[in-house]
């Protein structure tokens, strides 16, 4: 068994409060490794919304929220987190007054204190049941965009009607060779002024909406694809010429093994002491919208104050010894970790 890798914070979950809590760890000081279901960062922000606009972030009066994941990822960026992703928490374990976490991966961590941002659980991708699909995910089929640059000059199958499809395709368009939408009926579950976009496109021959059709095979060699199948419900058949397929189901979440974890769960929620976020595991924390308290409100500007609680109240963990002495960033500045 290998040996475990040591972290002063282990942080599950990669979604905004995540990424707050590596800057507010590092803040004061302390290292991260940072484990998340998802091949990404950022959560549902960047697998479900990344181009919806949020309201409520101080300081910026709209901002996308792909955006919103590229400013985070960049303010937590001189602390150097370490990233385990497309890995799933298994296992969290009290280890000699610390806590041990294994992934499905096989990643061992060792750490004093852990914090879960997990939001609602971790998140999977919704698969189609298409036959030998799993021989092209990750070359030709994806279930999320790490890169728009990665579609740049292919041909792209989008299938889905909601809104991570609508966006994804009015977003890729300028990119893309070609994008092709399918979607079982003509009208789409997405934000209205986002279908009238997507609508427009089509009208002035800039994409193809294919409806109504739905997916129904793959073809190609060695993981990549030469065209997608598709089908009405009466059995018609067309095959486009594609590069690329992006399955745009929607995701599924789920707390997996948080539930076994003795954290006194609360309709699937973490209960936690709202002074410090630490729930009933000492060492351990709950921030962002896992977790629970009298009068909590699910909004990100909530969660980054936990994450904020949480990096404090973990200090003392981390570093036994010593006064933390608070002061405030326009102070003391950012300094880097080495």
């Amino acid at each position: 068994m290998s040996i475990p890798l040591a972290a002063e914070v282990a942080i599950i979950g990669a979604g905004p409060v995540g990424l707050f809590a590596i800057f507010e760890c590092g803040m004061l000081g302390m290292r991260c490794h940072v484990i998340d279901a998802l091949d990404v960062v950022g959560g549902q922000c960047a697998a479900l919304y990344p181009e919806k606009p949020i309201y409520d972030i101080p300081g910026y009066p709209r901002i996308d929220a792909a955006d919103l994941i590229e400013r985070l990822s960049e303010q937590a960026a001189p602390f150097h987190p370490t990233y385990h992703l497309g890995q799933r928490v298994e296992r969290l374990a009290s280890r000699d007054g610390g806590w041990l976490i294994e992934t499905s991966a096989g990643t061992r961590i060792e750490a004093p204190a852990v914090m879960i941002a997990a939001g609602v659980g971790a998140f999977g991708p919704n698969r189609p049941p298409l036959a030998g699909i799993e021989h092209y995910e990750g070359r030709s089929v994806f279930y999320l965009v790490a890169r728009r640059e990665q579609f740049r000059g292919k041909r792209v199958v989008i299938a889905g009607g909601g809104d991570s499809a609508v966006d994804w395709a009015l977003s890729l368009v300028d990119v893309a060779e070609r994008i092709m939408v399918v979607h079982r009926r003509a009208k789409f579950r997405a934000a209205p002024e986002s279908a009238a976009r997507l609508e427009a496109l089509a009208a002035a021959g800039q994409l193809d909406l294919v409806i109504p059709y739905q997916l129904a095979g793959l073809e190609g060699s060695d993981g990549m694809l030469d065209a997608v199948v598709v089908e009405t419900l009466a059995g018609e058949r067309r095959h486009l010429r594609a590069d690329c397929l992006l399955a745009l189901f929607g995701l599924a979440s789920h707390l997996g093994p948080i539930a076994d974890w003795n954290l006194g769960l609360e309709r699937q929620h973490v209960p936690v002491e709202p002074a410090t976020c630490q729930t009933s595991a000492p060492g351990v924390f709950a921030i962002g919208d896992i977790a629970t308290y009298a009068g909590k409100l699910k909004l990100i500007l909530t969660g980054f104050a936990e994450a904020a609680q949480a990096a404090h109240a973990a200090y003392a963990l981390v570093f036994p010894n010593q006064v933390l002495h608070f002061e405030y960033s326009t102070n003391k500045g950012v300094r880097e970790l080495g």
